[in-house]
């Protein structure tokens, strides 16, 4: 199947969106190894417990989230770029 460009960005979107919430789970997940109650909000602010600091793969996990985050953001920038022309 080919998509045209106009039909590769919806497409891009969605699947990002099912990386990010996965690789969120995955990061929640972790923390609780961690941190046992610890709730999504408070995996926003990961300094505040140093537990997750000495976790082994937290931080790594947490980097690709913040990259595929990066992603979606440039992602729809271009979007927009391209339906304001």
């Amino acid at each position: 199947m080919t998509l045209s460009v106009d039909d590769f960005f919806p497409v891009a979107e969605s699947l990002l969106e099912q990386m990010i919430s996965q690789q969120r789970a995955k990061v929640l997940r972790l923390a609780r190894e961690a941190v046992p109650n610890i709730g999504p909000e408070d995996v926003l602010n990961p300094h505040d417990f140093p537990e997750l600091k000495a976790h082994p793969t937290f931080e790594f996990e947490d980097g690709l989230l913040s990259g595929l985050v990066a992603a979606q953001v440039a992602l729809r920038a271009e979007a927009r770029r391209r339906v304001i022309r």
